[in-house]
């Protein structure tokens, strides 16, 4: 049987805890759970280890953010030869068959590199909005299951990785802190030839219903937003950089937003620094590699 290692990156997580790692011990495919807790001051860690002792547990004291977390958690799954890792949010939770059949529809289809189920809101009535927005066209039941759709982005809360792209593609780059990671490392996925999809029929829980996007953290995307631009590998560097800076100029008159604006010259005097890791990022197996828990 092929070998699963769930990721988790917490961060005062500990009233979703008891629905995510009960889903997990419910799975009808046997995984292993690595969770990396990024400082946690609620006692989550101290309740996992308390109520879920089969769950390897590494707590690194401070915030690392959620790229470099993860990326510890990679780098221990290629160590141990997992065949698969499973990027799960700590605000979420898979159905008793979701991993089992992620697993199968990669493993009949290995060209994709990263594949994710239907994800839902905690009621299981409706698709995530997010997810509705970003990667479907019409209802979620004519979605068929045992089938596989393509998609150019679909966010990290669910994620089911190949071995054999996280060794092609790497790690989450340092450019991203908290948003942004998931765009990137998608497109650098698509970058070295896998595809990202979602399964049909599959479904999962992402519980994020009762936190609205403010204003501020709207306006924070859209710069975000301009780094994940001048990030990915399929597009032409010279032109991002030229680009994104009156982008920005616009959206902050546009939106009257004083926040982009302040944040213009940040952007373009971390240009060279941007570069670079975009170069780096194009790399086999591209951030990762170093001991656990050091900076990437």
């Amino acid at each position: 049987m092929k070998r699963v290692l769930v990721i988790i990156v917490t961060f005062n997580g500990l009233k979703w805890a008891d629905k995510c790692f009960t889903s997990l011990r419910k799975s009808d495919f046997p995984v292993d759970v690595f969770v990396v807790d990024n400082g946690s001051s609620d006692g989550t860690p101290e309740y996992i280890g308390e109520h879920f002792p089969e769950v390897m547990l590494h707590c690194t004291g401070e915030n690392y953010g959620f790229g470099k977390a993860n990326n510890i958690g990679l780098e221990y799954a290629l160590s141990e030869g997992y065949d698969y890792v499973y990027l799960l949010n700590q605000d979420a939770w898979v159905r008793p068959d979701t991993i089992s059949c992620l697993v199968e529809a990669m493993e009949t289809d290995p060209s994709y590199g990263i594949l994710s189920p239907l994800q839902m809101t905690a009621s299981m009535t409706a698709p995530d909005p997010r997810f509705a927005a970003k990667c479907l066209d019409r209802p979620v039941g004519t979605y068929l299951k045992g089938r596989i759709y393509d998609v150019s982005f679909v966010m990290a809360a669910h994620w089911l990785i190949s071995r054999r792209c996280v060794e092609t593609v790497g790690g989450f780059s340092p450019a991203f802190r908290h948003y942004g990671e998931d765009d990137n490392y998608i497109h650098r996925a698509m970058y070295h030839g896998f595809k990202v999809g979602f399964a049909g029929g599959v479904h999962a829980v992402h519980d994020r219903d009762s936190r609205p996007q403010s204003r501020s953290s709207a306006m924070r995307l859209k710069c975000v937003a301009s780094v994940v631009k001048v990030s990915n590998p399929l597009n032409c560097p010279a032109v991002r950089v030229f680009l994104q800076p009156v982008e920005l100029l616009a959206i902050s008159v546009l939106r009257r937003s004083k926040d982009v604006l302040s944040y213009i010259p940040v952007f373009v005097k971390s240009l060279p620094q941007l570069l670079r890791l975009r170069r780096e990022s194009m790399s086999k197996g591209a951030f990762l590699g170093g001991a656990m828990g050091k900076n990437q």
